[in-house]
């Protein structure tokens, strides 16, 4: 009796298995950022400055969770294209099945009768010794494909569960950091801003560009506290928040609509921070952009963050690189159920998006000749 089965089970995993386990190594390394994420997140209440470490905590589990959805994705890509793989096969798989059982349950002494006689029985037993190598190597390809799926399928739901503690690790860092910003006193405030006069400059501004060129003449109570200082080469500078460019400087959207700044797609709720020390001129709602907030991170040079969800700090605050300005907005209970649906249901998810503009005295610029698209 041919045993395949028992060979079959000793195999050595295909490429494709290969592949599976490369998948699992990448779904490991995100879950591990999200547990030292996690970690992070316990010490932040015995941090010095807790506004850095619960921006430092909220951007790791972001990380972790942007790798982990990645994750996900290629597993469930890889599962499906397995499948499609199989279901076409249906009809040869099982005729591989069949002959497999009849090989692993015939009985050898009948196997050798043959009507022709021990030399009709010779040849037959040739023509099977040279089927059973290729029989071997098509079990063995499903086989893995088999295994694989089971691999798949097992990852994938142990990197849901990883997937929604970090999920709910990331909403209660946000949570804790908003309250944070909140609660913070001790940065340093340049001025203060003239409500009255604000209100006059919004009412009479029809454009970013107007209300930009107004922002210097509406401050007062100067504390003589000294600007910022830019200490970050032109073109070096980091995306404020973890996403993709949608649009670049100049470029038309779908109505024709043509703007100096760039369009960032990113996550709801994304966490967006300043690349630089800067000053806050502006916070709040402002024309048909949503929530802006404005910072200068020297004299004539303003960079607009337009279309968060939420924005932090006061007018007038100086604050230092890496400080969290707002949060984006978006709906956080759909889009952690989002999260864990399917790759092809996951993906039908419109972004949030936080446009972008910078301005060297009362002209625009491409943000990307301060950015690096590199570093976002």
């Amino acid at each position: 009796m041919i045993r395949i089965l028992p060979y079959l089970a000793a195999a050595v995993l295909t490429a494709a298995s290969a592949m599976a386990q490369d998948v699992e190594q990448a779904a490991r390394a995100a879950a591990s950022q999200l547990e030292a994420a996690q970690i992070q997140l316990s010490k932040a209440d015995a941090a010095r400055d807790r506004v850095a470490a619960l921006t430092a905590t909220v951007q790791a589990y972001e990380a972790g969770l942007a790798a982990m959805r990645d994750g996900l994705r290629a597993v469930a890509t890889r599962e499906a294209q397995l499948k499609r793989d199989l279901e076409a096969r249906e009809e040869d798989i099982a005729q591989l099945v069949g002959v497999l059982q009849s090989m692993s349950k015939g009985d050898v002494p009948q196997q050798m009768l043959h009507p022709q006689g021990p030399m009709g029985a010779a040849r037959a037993g040739m023509l099977v010794s040279d089927l059973t190598p290729e029989l071997a190597r098509r079990a063995e390809e499903l086989r893995a494909e088999l295994e694989e799926i089971t691999t798949l399928r097992t990852l994938q739901e142990n990197a849901l569960l990883t997937l929604q503690e970090g999920l709910s690790g990331v909403q209660t860092a946000r949570t804790e950091l908003s309250q944070a910003v909140a609660d913070r006193t001790d940065l340093p405030k340049r001025f203060s801003e003239d409500p009255v006069r604000l209100a006059i400059l919004i009412a009479a501004s029809e454009t970013l560009e107007g209300f930009a060129s107004g922002l210097s003449e509406i401050t007062r109570d100067d504390t003589g506290v000294p600007a910022p200082v830019l200490d970050v080469p032109k073109g070096e500078l980091a995306l404020p928040v973890q996403g993709t460019v949608l649009r670049r400087a100049n470029q038309a959207d779908a109505a024709g609509v043509v703007r100096p700044g760039v369009l960032i797609a990113t996550r709801p709720q994304a966490l967006v921070t300043t690349p630089v020390p800067a000053t806050i001129r502006y916070r709040g709602p402002l024309l048909n952009y949503g929530l802006v907030i404005i910072l200068e991170p020297q004299p004539d040079l303003l960079i607009v963050l337009a279309g968060l969800g939420q924005v932090f700090g006061d007018v007038g605050q100086v604050l230092p690189s890496g400080a969290p300005v707002g949060l984006m907005g978006g709906d956080t209970q759909v889009a952690d159920t989002s999260a864990l649906q399917s790759v092809e249901r996951a993906g039908n998810q419109r972004p949030e998006t936080l446009y972008i503009e910078v301005r060297e005295g009362d002209a625009t610029v491409d943000p990307f000749t301060w950015f690096s698209i590199d570093k976002g």
